[in-house]
């Protein structure tokens, strides 16, 4: 008995709605609205009967035994060898004539793949658009809550939680400009890219059957018109699979940063709370952050999947042998991952938790040492750049290992007055974080 794949062991997308975009049965509707396309495309041509292709249009994927399909598809290395003869069997047979009429594998599969893509991109789209709105959100209410910049997993300098969250708006706002920009185009080349079938079966009818072909095919699947034949030429694949990439590694990026800042020493955010959500097999008082865990599983796993499609962009001849048959499995785990990882990002964004008083205390721990870059801007007009530099790191380190301030290890060390106050002030040293996170707002705006 062969059990469903239902994610068992893929929770970055299990139960997510991508599920029920790209599952076998998803595949296989694409498929068929493939096929009642190309009939309704010929039957505006006059290259097939209105009633047929109607009749074809008609045929409900639900109809088909998928099991049995995906059994039936290794005798011919692609599953619609067996699909098309089980979908002759569902129209009345004197419609069966005109089903796939002209056609070849690699049309219809890829144009399934291509709409496949772009169910799941208006779901990943959607998604995108919260985390932009709960990113929004988050960079307003925290323009100026301090928190320790931290470069080399160390303090730097101060910033603020609103230019962080800015931050993590400008790669969800380059994602969506990535996926939004996709071409997503219809296949319609017929054995070897010359539509040659396409054109005898428009000649026996009379008409054009080949390239005047195309347009209607396009408009009746919704996607993108080719110029021309891209059997072999897997841009539109590879165009695909590299806005996935960008998408998992910005939404990557995000969580594994919500990780840290997590962390129990660390302290500054907190997933969204729910029961059960976080929660160890054996230790109770665990509250792991499972939403940014399953964000960085898909980001940590899909650029191999796209490795495996720019792999198969070195296809020979016309239609290649092994290098197309890659490219699905491949496409649907890349699609799933990042569909899964974009719901669970705006679920994250939206409840994220946020403490300033973390912040506060995390950026009080060096004593003042975090703003040591700005003291040796004033000193070094006295004391020279390198001079400064070196009185500085002293006191830092000497600071640290007694667990006194900065300004107490500074004392004796330099003869010059200085505001201290003000420039051991870190709410002071956030050069123009504020006017980067308007700037980044207004491009959300827009």
């Amino acid at each position: 008995m062969t059990g469903a794949d239902s994610g068992l062991l893929a929770p970055t997308w299990a139960g997510t709605p991508v599920a029920g975009e790209t599952d076998d049965e998803a595949w296989l509707r694409a498929m068929v609205d493939v096929e009642a396309a190309l009939a309704r495309a010929q039957a505006r041509l006059g290259i097939v009967p209105d009633s047929a292709a109607k009749a074809i249009s008609a045929v409900s994927s639900s109809q088909l035994d998928v099991v049995q399909l995906a059994a039936d598809s290794r005798g011919a290395a692609n599953p619609v060898v067996a699909f098309v003869p089980a979908l002759m069997k569902l129209v009345p047979p004197e419609v069966a004539e005109y089903v796939h009429r002209g056609s070849t594998s690699q049309d219809i599969l890829d144009s399934a793949a291509m709409l496949v893509v772009q169910r799941v991109r208006s779901l990943v789209l959607a998604d995108l658009r919260r985390c932009a709105d709960a990113l929004a959100r988050l960079a307003v209410d925290h323009r100026s809550t301090l928190i320790a910049g931290r470069t080399l997993t160390q303090h730097a300098v101060p910033t603020t939680f609103g230019l962080k969250a800015a931050g993590w708006l400008t790669l969800v706002l380059d994602a969506i400009e990535r996926l939004e920009a996709l071409v997503l185009p219809a296949e319609l080349a017929g054995a070897a890219g010359t539509l040659a079938a396409y054109v005898e079966y428009g000649r026996l009818a009379g008409v054009g059957g080949g390239v005047e072909l195309i347009g209607p095919f396009a408009e009746e699947l919704g996607l993108a018109e080719p110029v021309g034949p891209w059997h072999t030429a897997r841009t539109p694949i590879l165009d695909v699979g590299h806005a996935l990439q960008f998408v998992a590694g910005a939404l990557g990026k995000i969580a594994v940063d919500v990780q840290v800042l997590s962390r129990t020493e660390i302290g500054e955010v907190a997933e969204p709370a729910a029961d059960g959500r976080g929660a160890s097999s054996a230790m109770p008082q665990k509250r792991n952050p499972v939403l940014a865990t399953l964000i960085v599983t898909a980001a940590r796993q899909v650029p191999a999947q796209v490795s495996v499609l720019a792999a198969s962009m070195v296809a020979e001849d016309e239609r290649p042998g092994g290098a197309w048959h890659a490219e699905w499995q491949t496409l649907r785990e890349a699609l799933r991952l990042v569909g899964g990882a974009a719901f669970t990002a705006a679920e994250l964004l939206a409840g994220l938790e946020v403490f300033p008083e973390r912040m506060a205390a995390n950026l009080a721990l060096t004593g003042g040492a975090i703003v040591s870059e700005r003291l040796n801007v004033a000193l070094a007009p006295v004391l020279g750049k390198a001079a400064a530099k070196k009185v500085l790191a002293e006191a830092a380190r000497e600071a640290a290992a007694n667990g006194t301030s900065l300004r107490a290890a500074l004392a004796g060390r330099i003869e010059v007055e200085l505001p201290l106050d003000e420039l051991l002030d870190p709410a002071r040293y956030l050069g123009d974080a504020a006017a980067l996170v308007d700037r980044v707002l207004a491009r959300y705006h827009n």
